[in-house]
């Protein structure tokens, strides 16, 4: 590999990282370097996100280790057979440019992943370096993320969680089938395993500190994965089904979504065109309707459509869910169960506990709902209010309809 420079190899492994969307900093211990002591913060001004215009995070910096890869899997464009240029950086090069950054107000912390380069051993033993030296070193406080190995030593996903505040280990497909076809060298079972144990030992080590205040923090932001969506032929029902699968069994953060994206030189199995980037929303809003809003995988599965088995484009997985269950509506603004008032279409968790609060004092009306929301057009064929009843239109034939948004002519000569 010919010599680059470090801002030659910043260049080509950000640009490497930008396919990696599980880089989300909330949830982690507050530190800060308040007192004259350690360097970073991950509290007061935070984390500073910016956004890209697809929608991802990249307010940390966020690079990989090496986009060099022993494995050759169909969709990666680090994979062993692609033709794209190669660059690594040691442990001492990311440390120094974490730390530079920072001080130049350009970062508010790290997010390191890594192609698989010797082995997954070794590459772990870097990543967990850069990590390690980091905070025992030169004391940084702020915010790390680190793409753990799942083949990697159990002991070295150990270090790496007393250095970072949080892991991931992508599970990379929703289904077995399609892990096996598009990246055969990994293997689901390996992955869940590796998963399986970063929950044991964040389960151990909070056992600990709640019995020794001084015991050591395990990752204390949690572990997090990502789903490709669009590679292969799994549909939403069967997205939604294994995300589920995976808060359960494994207590995790977040699951992400990531549209597949086309990438040069592609391998001929995978499709020739990504999916709307509208079905990555959908998934989003489905995954928040099961981690805040009570509903079970099978209820949003519920909402996709029978052919397709995929969540409809033209309106949002909540509103799909009530159009297809009328029977629970209308709602009595005034009496329902908070669990009732978070499944009519357009009412956030945020506004359902507003009126809560507000109906101890009085009877809603249909304004007073307005006031407290940010539309009310939504809500009319859904509840009832003291002023305001539905009578037939929430049986309404042509309810969808009205509800979808209006479709917009795009504009031939736009930008």
């Amino acid at each position: 590999m010919a010599q680059m420079s470090t801002r030659q190899k910043l260049e080509i492994l950000a640009d490497a990282a930008k396919y990696d969307a599980s880089c989300a900093s909330s949830g982690t211990a507050k530190r800060d370097s308040r007192g004259g002591k350690g360097i970073g913060s991950t509290e007061g001004m935070g984390i500073c996100h910016a956004y890209a215009p697809d929608g991802r995070c990249i307010s940390l910096l966020k690079i990989l280790l090496t986009n060099s890869c022993i494995f050759d899997c169909h969709y990666c464009i680090n994979r062993r057979s692609s033709d794209v240029r190669r660059a690594r950086f040691t442990a001492r090069e990311v440390v120094d440019l974490t730390l530079n950054f920072y001080r130049r107000n350009y970062i508010e912390g790290l997010f390191l992943s890594s192609g698989i380069i010797r082995s997954s051993d070794y590459t772990m033993e870097q990543m967990v370096e850069v990590a390690r030296s980091l905070r025992q070193d030169h004391d940084f406080r702020g915010y790390i993320h680190l793409k753990t190995i799942p083949d990697a030593d159990p002991d070295l996903l150990r270090q790496a969680g007393l250095h970072a505040d949080r892991l991931s280990i992508n599970v990379e497909l929703p289904t077995e089938g399609g892990l096996k076809r598009l990246a055969p060298e990994k293997d689901g079972a390996r992955i869940e395993g590796a998963m399986r144990h970063l929950r044991n030992e964040m389960e151990d080590k909070g056992e600990a500190r709640r019995k020794y205040r001084h015991a050591p923090r395990f990752a204390p932001a949690g572990q997090s994965t990502q789903m490709i969506v669009g590679a292969d032929a799994a549909d939403d029902r069967a997205i939604i089904t294994r995300a589920s699968s995976l808060y359960d069994r494994h207590r995790l953060r977040r699951v992400y979504y990531s549209a597949f994206s086309p990438i040069p030189s592609p391998s001929a199995v995978l499709p020739l065109k990504r999916p709307p980037l509208l079905r990555e929303h959908r998934l989003y809003q489905s995954d928040w309707m099961m981690r805040f809003y009570g509903y079970g995988a099978q209820e949003i599965a519920a909402a996709t459509d029978a052919a397709t088995g995929c969540l409809p484009l033209d309106i949002d997985p909540k509103l799909a869910w009530a159009l297809n269950h009328r029977a629970h509506f209308p709602v009595d603004v005034n009496r329902a169960p908070r669990e009732a008032l978070l499944r009519v279409p357009g009412l956030g968790v945020k506004a359902v506990d507003r009126i809560l609060a507000s109906r101890r004092h009085r009877r809603l009306r249909l304004e007073d709902v307005a006031r407290l929301t940010v539309s009310i057009t939504k809500l009319r064929p859904f509840l009832v209010a003291a002023d305001w009843r539905p009578m037939t239109l929430t049986d309404s034939a042509d309810l969808r309809a009205r509800l979808a948004p209006p479709a917009k002519q795009l504009d031939l000569f736009a930008a």
